[in-house]
């Protein structure tokens, strides 16, 4: 080359970059026409610093007639937009990695979460069980009421079988016992004893008593029958008697019992009034099941002043 000949070509001509250069451009460098070496490469170039990254050019909204949605905005939601790719989905762009987040849900916030299936499952089986639980209570309270309601019928008595209240030892139930009583007329007389009915008074059949008991050796035996069971029995006399006390011996089973029959003027007749002075005594002897013998007799240093009506028993030991 000379001084002042430039060549074939001048140094923007030589540099295939110089259209990128303001003076390059100033000078009339043009991009090549060719894609360096690279077939179906992109040609439109611009400067540096002209291309605007990451805009989306404004775009006309679409017209539909009315009544119709236009169809840019009935595009599908999650659909990509027709006028903007993102840099990752050009050639060689960056590759996304997508993040499955755990079925479950993360962080703390409830709306994460999908529908808590196992707590559903969980409450339903709890609902399930309490039904199952009930029923079988209730079937088990069931048998135990129908057998409680068996046991009733074979161990208490309805109203039609109920029974009257059997004899018992006890002083309360033994005085409801009917036991045997006797009159004048059934007793064995003994000594000077005689039967008589002048004094007015007496309860035994036809105003029947015994007189006579006044002298020593006179006596009245009552041979009594029936008694249920061994044990403490009340023996009761109706007598009259005037003025003083009496008192005879008492005898039973051929044993003298061990205090004297008191036979005292309780109805304060006065003397000789033995139409006013009936009245009764009691002692409390012990008896055998079965067969008795009760005696009431004047022995040496009693006194025997009296008129005898009747004798009857009662069980246990009472007063009246």
């Amino acid at each position: 080359m000379t001084p002042g000949n430039n060549g074939a070509s001048t140094p923007e001509d030589d540099d295939p970059f110089g259209y990128l250069y303001a003076d390059g451009q100033a000078n009339g460098a043009q991009p090549p026409s060719g894609g360096y070496g690279y077939p179906n490469s992109v040609n439109r170039v611009r400067a540096v610093g002209t291309r605007p990254y990451g805009q989306q050019q404004p775009q006309a909204a679409p017209t539909a007639p009315y009544g119709q949605v236009p169809q840019q905005a009935a595009q599908s939601p999650g659909r990509p937009n027709a006028h903007y790719a993102a840099p990752e989905t050009l050639p060689g762009g960056a590759q996304t990695v997508q993040h499955h987040m755990p079925a479950g849900g993360g962080g703390g916030g409830r709306g994460g979460r999908g529908p808590n299936h196992k707590g559903l499952l969980i409450g339903a089986i709890a609902v399930v069980a309490a039904v199952v639980v009930g029923i079988g209570v209730a079937m088990l309270g069931g048998d135990k009421d129908k057998d409680d309601a068996s046991d009733e019928v074979g161990t208490k008595p309805t109203q039609s079988q109920e029974s009257k209240p059997s004899p018992s030892a006890s002083q309360g139930g033994e005085n409801k016992v009917e036991l045997p009583e006797t009159d004048a007329k059934a007793l064995r007389l003994g000594g000077a004893a005689t039967l008589a009915q002048d004094v007015k008074g007496a309860e035994s059949e036809g105003g029947i008593y015994v007189g006579n008991l006044n002298q020593v050796g006179s006596s009245v035996t009552w041979t009594v029958n029936g008694v249920p069971k061994d044990g403490p029995y009340t023996v009761f006399a109706r007598y009259s008697t005037a003025d003083e006390d009496q008192k005879m011996t008492l005898t039973v089973n051929g044993k003298p019992f061990g205090t004297k029959l008191n036979l005292g003027n309780f109805a304060h007749a006065k003397d000789g009034d033995f139409s006013k002075g009936w009245t009764k005594t009691y002692a409390y002897p012990t008896l055998t099941e079965g067969t008795n013998t009760i005696t009431v007799s004047c022995e040496d240093g009693d006194k025997c002043n009296v008129l005898l009506d009747k004798l009857w028993l009662k069980a246990g030991q009472v007063e009246d």
